[in-house]
């Protein structure tokens, strides 16, 4: 059964935590999380970010910009028809910056 509005997007919350919860169907969409055309804010990391591995597969790594630093990053596990969340935060994340 596919998840839908009012549902949990993570486990249940432990006591002082915040829930997690889709707000409508569309935000609980599953397919396709990988944009059908790069957008300036939704768009895959390059360079040495362009690649992540998680439980020893190595999958695209992604960027959504949700705000002016706000981001988040996941990588698309195709083996396993998987979305790994991997940075959600309201700064723009170290690793990008240009040394």
């Amino acid at each position: 059964m596919s998840a839908g509005r009012g549902d949990r997007a993570a486990p249940p919350a432990p006591d002082g935590h915040w829930e997690v919860r889709f707000a409508d169907a569309a935000s609980a969409m599953r397919t396709a999380p990988g944009p059908a055309t790069e957008t300036p804010r939704h768009h895959r990391l390059k360079g040495g970010l362009a690649h992540g591995t998680h439980r020893g597969q190595t999958c695209e790594q992604w960027q959504i910009e949700v705000t002016g630093g706000g981001r988040i990053w996941y990588l698309l596990d195709t083996a396993r028809d998987t979305c790994w969340i991997t940075f959600a935060g309201t700064g723009h994340p170290r690793a990008t910056d240009r040394r």
